[in-house]
């Protein structure tokens, strides 16, 4: 695979407790998570800045209306006056030549959150499709998702799965993503929701992938389908299981718990850089400031 002149940023989901359904009275003292964080990021990496045209892709949700406009205030709050909903719903939609022509003009485009396999179900194979991978292979183009639109990002994609039972075998589910980056998989919400044991499973179940769990309000900056910077204020767990020694995976039956040997866990916070070729992670000692509130 080319390397790619386009970038992504994925994001474990909860963007939206900044401004987006505060009162104008508490706008500014909300407003830092946007100056400081994830969605002034996607401005900085994106070509034309605060002039950029962006698509914020609602696929994903059952609530695209309200979702939607929280994205564009959110956006007006940070000058950027050239960002529009667009709700796909069909893959005749996907295919449509307005809606083509719509992301040719793009310079970002946003997946919200909501269900991963409406993004999968109604964008995989269509020429809306094949032009994202085209423009993100070929152009200064960003590419971001949050949640559903972060989880469906890879070419394996978790859709389900107890957070309680993961490590029992088949009770995650895995189907094919969009494939913008390869040999990692991606799991949102992953801190709060502790879905580490969904993680570990499918690293187990194929070991060259590359586990990412995004923790709320955090996210990755994915440069030459490599480079991963973290951002934002919390916390991403990787999981390597490239050298797993041992597990009975193929020796239980289906609902009977799995056993791992020697997966390899790594910790990033905001600044921490991971090399997916290497293997290796670089810790920053000397992160900015983060305030959190609780």
């Amino acid at each position: 695979m080319s390397v790619p002149k386009g970038k992504l940023i994925i994001i474990g989901g909860s963007v939206d407790k900044g401004s987006f359904t505060e009162k104008e009275e508490d706008l500014q003292a909300k407003l830092k998570f946007f100056e400081q964080g994830i969605l002034n990021r996607i401005i900085t990496e994106s070509k034309n800045k605060n002039a950029s045209r962006i698509e914020i892709i609602t696929t994903a949700s059952s609530i695209a209306k309200e979702v939607g406009e929280g994205y564009v205030n959110a956006f007006k709050q940070l000058n950027v006056l050239n960002a529009e909903i667009l709700d796909i719903r069909t893959r005749e939609e996907a295919n449509a030549p307005e809606n083509i022509e719509r992301l040719k003009n793009a310079d970002v485009v946003m997946f919200t959150g909501g269900d991963q396999l409406r993004l999968t179900s109604i964008f995989g194979g269509t020429a809306f499709h094949h032009l994202l991978l085209e423009k993100y292979e070929n152009e200064h183009f960003v590419i971001s998702g949050t949640s559903a639109g972060a989880a469906a990002s890879s070419n394996n994609m978790i859709y389900q799965g107890s957070s309680s039972e993961s490590l029992l075998k088949g009770e995650v589910k895995i189907t094919g993503g969009l494939g913008f980056i390869n040999n990692v998989i991606i799991d949102t919400h992953f801190v709060q929701r502790g879905r580490i044991g969904r993680l570990l499973y499918a690293c187990a179940s194929n070991p060259i992938n590359i586990g990412i769990g995004l923790g709320e309000d955090t996210g990755l900056l994915i440069t030459d389908g490599n480079s991963m910077e973290a951002i934002g204020s919390g916390l991403i767990i990787l999981v390597d299981g490239t050298h797993m020694r041992n597990t009975n995976l193929t020796d239980v039956e289906i609902g009977e718990p799995v056993s791992i040997e020697n997966l390899i866990v790594h910790v990033m916070s905001i600044g921490d850089h991971f090399d997916l070729k290497t293997k290796r992670l670089t810790i920053d000692h000397f992160k900015p400031k983060v305030k959190h509130e609780l």
